[in-house]
């Protein structure tokens, strides 16, 4: 996934940023809430960790206009204001979870599971396409019952293109969710990590659309 984190403490941002990163998440770390919610506009994340007690602009009120734009972006709510009523005012502004700090980086990483789970109508943290299977909260990846070891990207990719799985993604999709929205990558680096899955699988795991992208079958065989 591509993740905003928005959290202006330099130590637990750093924290937070390495973390998910070894977990193949892809982060953009910001920390000013005017620059969040300028980002936020873009609806370029798949998901918003979002602190409150930010500079240039409160974390609640980022939130609050940027539902009121209608953007629908996931966000989880990271803050040390524990008392009952902070947590209902966040949740009934719009979050879709609230992280009371501090809190341990294996729990914000089963929440971020849970909401993507939310967002594709699943009940279970595994993906599976006809003999291709990927497990989110234990990095497995299985091709015609053989495990097969991917390295983060390649794990990252493949995630994005099972998730919409027998849809095409864009390439300019996937080169945001894998390098974020501001990295200059090579032209070339989306096909490099293609060719290299499509070695440890099969040509037929991940089909080309030319001029739009790539797809996962739904049965790839």
């Amino acid at each position: 996934m591509h993740i905003l984190l928005v959290e202006d403490d330099a130590q637990l941002g750093d924290a937070i940023r390495r973390a998910l990163e070894r977990l193949a998440h892809t982060i953009t770390w910001l920390r000013d809430g005017e620059e969040a919610l300028v980002a936020l506009r873009e609806q370029e994340a798949d998901l918003v960790l979002l602190d409150l007690g930010l500079p240039g602009r409160d974390g609640l009120d980022v939130l609050t206009e940027a539902r009121r734009l209608r953007v629908t972006t996931p966000v989880i709510v990271m803050s040390a204001r524990d008392q009952l009523d902070a947590r209902i005012q966040v949740l009934d502004a719009g979050a879709d979870d609230y992280l009371v700090k501090p809190f341990h980086l294996d729990e914000l990483a089963a929440r971020i599971r849970s909401l993507s789970r939310r967002a594709r109508g699943e009940a279970v943290n595994r993906l599976e396409a006809g003999a291709l299977s990927l497990d989110l909260g234990t990095f497995d990846v299985t091709w015609r019952g053989g495990k097969v070891d991917l390295t983060r990207r390649e794990f990252a990719l493949l995630q994005a293109l099972m998730e919409r799985a027998g849809r095409i993604v864009r390439r300019e999709a996937l080169e945001t969710t894998l390098y974020g929205p501001d990295n200059a990558v090579s032209t070339s680096a989306l096909e490099v990590l293609v060719h290299a899955l499509r070695r440890k699988l099969s040509p037929e795991a991940i089909q080309t659309v030319r001029g739009f992208g790539y797809m996962v079958p739904r049965e790839p065989t």
